[in-house]
């Protein structure tokens, strides 16, 4: 080999040296996945600080590592993504106007009616049932319906049981209800048990319950306990009774056109970053309710078991409603829903 053909040797080396390099510095991926790096803001209705919000936080982080920083995922709280509007955010997670949601099962019954099977009053003994529940057949159903509203479902978080604060009376029987203007969500399976234990179910926004309790448009609401922690309902509800009558979940879902947009190796991350969570976040509610309830009594609130010949009325209640309970959700999921809860 002669100089010159050296020299042009050496060039063209250092040249595919240098295009290699300027390749990896600028078209690469983060992570090594095969696809451009991908963000996504997950909307949710309440504070950072809450229960929620701490398992969205806890979501974003450990999609950051399991993607290997090649997903960026922002928590947007407080509703602001869809002023407040639960509803609204659902219509819009299925249009992929917004790319990501954490929102009640209660809510996404208004377009998968299977949804409420998870409220049947006293259908789980415990947040560990409910996650048996979620994980297992009837959990994957509900993940397929969803997907048929294009939304992908990527895991169902747990919540503890609904409690009923009110500044009225505690509330041992259904009978203490009677006459009680109590908060509901918009669910027509809220409205009839409550209204089945004697009570005057209410429906509004979320964001008008604190101003309802305070100025008495309504004696009550019902909620898991980190609800009236949260939004201390300390300062305008004196009674908080456990009535653990009914259990609702979150879904950790994101749009289809979000998750299309995705790589394999970035749904892999995700997904497994929602099934992380979730077992995280049920671990953290049991801990942090025995918390909360301890600071909403010494804030002045008088906490209240029921009775067993109470509960037993609660209960009753609820299967006098088992027709209607059918009727909305669709016989063959509520026969499912029963029949699975009653083999464990």
């Amino acid at each position: 080999m002669n100089s010159k053909t050296r020299a042009l040797t050496g060039v063209l080396a250092c040249t595919l040296a240098a295009s290699v390099l300027a390749g990896c510095a600028s078209g690469a991926p983060a992570g090594g996945t095969g696809a451009p790096p991908a963000k996504i803001q997950l909307s949710i209705p309440d504070p950072l600080t809450s229960s929620v919000g701490v398992s969205a936080q806890h979501f974003a982080d450990q999609v950051k590592k399991s993607s290997n920083g090649s997903v960026t995922v922002t928590v947007v709280p407080n509703g602001t993504s869809f002023s407040g509007d639960q509803n609204a955010a659902v219509t819009r997670l299925q249009g992929g106007s917004l790319d990501a949601l954490i929102l009640s099962t209660s809510v996404y019954a208004s377009v998968v009616p299977e949804m409420n099977a998870i409220s049947i009053p006293y259908l789980f003994k415990d947040t560990k049932e409910e996650a048996a529940f979620l994980n297992g057949e009837p959990g994957k159903e509900l993940k397929d319906k969803l997907k048929e509203k294009d939304t992908v479902a990527l895991s169902f978080l747990t919540r503890t049981g609904r409690e009923i604060t009110n500044s009225v009376r505690p509330i041992q029987q259904p009978s203490d209800l009677k006459g009680l203007k109590i908060r509901v969500p918009g669910n027509t399976l809220w409205t009839d048990y409550f209204t089945k234990l004697g009570a005057s179910p209410t429906t509004m926004a979320f964001s008008e319950v604190f101003t309802g309790l305070q100025t008495g448009t309504i004696d009550g609401q019902e909620n898991p306990i980190e609800v009236p922690w949260t939004n201390k309902f300390s300062e305008v509800q004196k009674y908080v009774s456990l009535t653990n009558h009914i259990n609702d979940a979150w879904v950790l879902a994101l749009s289809s056109k979000k998750w299309d947009s995705l790589s394999e190796d970035q749904k892999k991350a995700v997904t497994e970053a929602s099934e992380e969570t979730a077992t995280y976040k049920t671990g953290y509610d049991e801990e942090q309710s025995k918390k909360q309830l301890d600071e909403l009594k010494a804030k002045g609130m008088q906490a209240n078991e029921v009775s067993a010949a109470g509960l037993e009325e609660f209960k009753a209640a609820s299967k006098s409603l088992y027709p209607e309970f059918s009727n909305l959700i669709g016989k063959e999921f509520f026969d499912q829903a029963v029949a699975f809860n009653a083999s464990k």
